[in-house]
């Protein structure tokens, strides 16, 4: 596994130092099934708001919760890799939870950054609370106009049936 999966601990030690040297800690979360360009591009303008980005993965059991029985596509530890091999991703830490609320809690993140299918009204209330409480910053990204996993998933299908159609 790449060295950028990191416990907790591991990141509570890397805020302190961050917090130490007057750098900001970026933060934001998502399944990153099927990783596509709009992540990509989410992920690069996310980095450059700060100078460490830490992205919270849903693990497997958190993204059947909420997407279904059929998903994930790619198990997190493979996602977890695939995202290391991206430049702009600095740490990331897997979580179980259908929120990563406490994690939030604890490193309060001077930035919270969301994609563009969010707004503030949208995002998860309770994480946005948390981030309100201790004075961080709530970014919401312009995403990639009609890029997501589902969009990609419901592609191969239509491909797939077509094919077996013939």
């Amino acid at each position: 596994m790449s060295g950028k999966i990191k416990s907790l601990e591991d990141l509570r030690a890397i805020r302190l130092n961050a917090k130490n040297a007057e750098k900001k800690i970026v933060w934001t979360n998502g399944c990153y099934d099927i990783l596509h360009a709009g992540h990509v591009l989410y992920l690069q303008r996310a980095k450059r708001l700060g100078h460490y980005l830490i992205v919270g993965l849903n693990s497997d059991r958190s993204i059947r919760a909420t997407k279904g029985p059929l998903r994930p596509i790619v198990n997190q530890n493979e996602r977890a890799i695939v995202l290391s091999a991206l430049e702009c991703v600095d740490y990331i830490i897997i979580f179980d939870q259908d929120s990563p609320i406490e994690i939030i809690k604890d490193l309060k993140p001077d930035i919270y950054a969301k994609g563009g299918d969010y707004t503030l009204e949208t995002i998860n209330q309770p994480e946005r609370r948390v981030v309100e409480s201790y004075g961080g910053d709530i970014v919401i990204l312009p995403g990639l106009k009609g890029s997501s996993t589902t969009t990609i998933i419901t592609k191969i299908l239509r491909a797939y049936e077509d094919t077996v159609r013939r």
